[in-house]
C-alpha cells in the first residue's frame, strides 16, 4: 500500500469512527470535556480566544474577527460549525482548513484519553469530540489565539471550557428550541452562559428583552456589557453583486472606505459586532494595525452566506435555516433587488425536518414567485414533496417538487432569463455546502463530503 492510500485509509477510519458519535446524541454539560481536557494536560489553558455565541451571525463574526487578526500578523484559529463539505473546515489554521495529517496527529491523543474516559463510563459526542480535537490540534500547531464559536446554545457548550478575552453574543431569536427553551429570554440565558468573571461582552442588536437578559448576567459576573452599535458605526456606501463598500468609525478611528466581498445588507451588523470585539482586545494590548482591518475585511471568506455563484442569471447560495435568518435573506434580497433593476425572485429551497419550515417560507412568501422543492443531504431532510406541500401551506402558488438540486436549478435559471429573474437556494446550511460542491463554488478542497452533526444548520 502507498504512503497516499495509507493516509486515506487512517482518514476514513477516522471519520467512520467519528460518525459513530453521532448515537450519542446531544449531552449538554461540561463535566465531560472537563475530565478530558484533564487528561490532555488542559490545551485550552494555553490560548487567548474571542468566544462567540447567538443565534445568527455567530459565524460570520468568528470569520471576520480571525480574518481581521490574520492579516494582523497573527497566527490564528478559527473554530466553527457545521461544517459545508469536509470536517477540515470546522479547523482553520492560519486561514486554511486543518489538513488531514493535523487531524489525524491530534486525534492520536484525544482517541487515548477518549478511550480512558469511556472505560471509566463517560460518553464523549461528536462535539465534545472535536472541540477537544481542536484545542490539542491548535497546540500542536502553536497556535495561540483562536476565535471559538459556539455550536448550541452557551452555558452547557462544549466550548464554554475556555476563559476568553472577550465573549461575543450575536443576534438571537428563535432555533432548536426543544434544547435551548422556547422564549427569547430562556435562549438568552443560556447563550449569557458564555460570560466570564471580569471578562467583558459584546452584545448585538437584539429584541430589548434578550438584552435584558444578558445585562444581567454580565452585572452578576462584574463583566462589562459593550453594546456594539454604540462602540463602533458603520454606514453602506454603495452595495452591488459584487460586495458592499462600508465606512466603519469606532471611538478611536473613523476609518477609509472598506470593500467587504460578502454581499447580505445583514453583514453590516455582523461587521459592527466584530468591530467591537476587535477594537475591545486591542484596548486590552493585542495590537492591530489600522491597515489590517481593511485587509482583513476586504479579503474574507465565509462561503455559503448570500453567495453570488452566478451571475447571469443571478444564483444565490444562502444557508439561512430558521425564521430570523429568513428575514435576514429577504432584506439581503431587498436591499439589492429594488428600483428599475428589480428582478422577480425563484426560491429553490429544501429543509431538515426539525426546523420550523412554515414560518421560514411565511416569511420569504411575498419575495417569492416560484418555487422548487428539493432533498437535503442529511438523513433528517424533509423530502422534496414535503417541502413542495409547506410551500403550497405558505402561500407559494406556483411549486414543484424536485429529485436533483441541478435539475431544479437547471429549471429556476430558465424561469429566471424567460421572466427577468434570479434564484435563491437556501433552507440549510447542508444544502448550501451542496450546493457550492455542485456549482464548483467552493474555495477550498472538495475531495470529500462528511456528514456533519444532527442537530446543526
Amino acid at each position: 500500500m502507498s504512503q497516499q492510500q495509507e493516509n486515506k485509509s487512517t482518514m476514513l477510519t477516522f471519520l467512520n469512527q467519528l460518525a459513530n458519535r453521532r448515537r450519542f446524541g446531544m449531552k449538554p454539560g461540561l463535566e465531560t470535556m472537563q475530565r478530558l481536557l484533564e487528561k490532555l494536560d488542559h490545551p485550552e489553558q494555553g490560548m487567548a480566544a474571542i468566544h462567540i455565541a447567538g443565534t445568527n451571525g455567530k459565524g460570520s463574526v468568528a470569520a471576520l474577527c480571525e480574518s481581521v487578526l490574520r492579516a494582523a500578523g497573527y497566527a490564528v484559529g478559527r473554530y466553527t460549525s457545521p461544517h459545508l463539505l469536509r470536517v477540515n473546515e470546522r479547523f482553520l489554521v492560519r486561514g486554511e482548513p486543518a489538513t488531514d495529517a493535523m487531524l489525524q496527529r491530534a486525534a492520536d491523543d484525544v482517541d487515548r484519553v477518549v478511550h480512558a474516559c469511556e472505560t471509566a463510563g463517560d460518553e464523549v459526542t461528536y462535539f465534545e469530540y472535536l472541540t477537544a480535537l481542536a484545542f490539542v490540534l491548535y497546540r500542536n500547531e502553536q497556535i495561540k489565539l483562536v476565535v471559538l464559536e459556539t455550536g448550541l446554545g452557551g452555558r452547557l457548550d462544549a466550548t464554554n471550557v475556555c476563559l476568553p478575552l472577550v465573549s461575543v453574543i450575536t443576534r438571537i431569536g428563535l432555533d432548536h428550541c426543544d434544547w435551548l427553551g422556547d422564549t427569547l429570554d430562556t435562549i438568552a440565558a443560556e447563550k449569557a452562559g458564555i460570560i466570564k468573571p471580569g471578562r467583558p461582552v459584546i452584545v448585538a442588536p437584539m429584541p430589548e428583552e434578550a438584552r435584558a437578559v444578558i445585562a444581567a448576567v454580565a452585572a452578576r459576573q462584574a463583566a462589562t456589557l459593550i453594546d456594539a452599535t454604540e462602540s463602533v458605526s458603520v454606514s453602506v456606501s454603495t452595495r452591488d453583486w459584487e460586495g458592499q463598500t462600508l465606512r466603519i468609525t469606532t471611538q478611536e478611528e473613523a476609518f477609509k472606505p472598506i470593500r467587504l466581498p460578502l454581499v447580505g445588507a445583514y453583514q453590516v451588523e455582523n461587521v459592527c459586532t466584530a468591530m467591537a470585539a476587535l477594537t475591545c482586545i486591542a484596548q486590552q494590548g493585542l495590537a492591530i494595525p489600522s491597515e489590517a482591518y481593511a485587509l482583513g475585511l476586504s479579503t474574507v471568506c465565509w462561503p455559503g452566506r448570500f453567495q453570488v455563484v452566478r451571475r447571469d442569471p443571478i444564483l444565490i447560495v444562502d444557508g439561512a435555516h430558521n425564521p430570523d435568518g429568513a428575514m435576514a435573506l429577504r432584506e439581503a434580497l431587498h436591499a439589492l433587488n429594488k428600483g428599475k433593476a428589480k428582478r422577480k425572485v425563484a426560491l429553490i429551497a429544501g429543509f431538515c425536518g426539525d426546523k420550523d419550515v412554515l414560518s421560514y417560507l411565511r416569511v420569504l412568501v411575498s419575495t417569492v414567485h416560484c418555487a422548487w422543492a428539493v432533498p437535503v443531504p442529511n438523513p433528517r431532510s424533509l423530502t422534496a414533496d414535503e417541502t413542495a406541500g409547506k410551500m403550497r401551506m405558505a402561500g407559494i402558488d406556483a411549486v414543484q417538487a424536485c429529485a436533483s438540486l441541478l435539475d431544479a436549478v437547471a429549471a429556476a435559471e430558465t424561469w429566471a432569463r424567460t421572466n427577468d429573474g434570479l434564484s435563491v437556494i437556501c433552507g440549510s446550511l447542508f444544502l448550501a455546502g451542496a450546493a457550492l460542491e455542485q456549482l464548483n463554488a467552493f474555495p477550498w478542497s472538495q475531495d470529500r463530503h462528511d456528514l456533519s452533526e444532527q442537530l446543526k444548520a
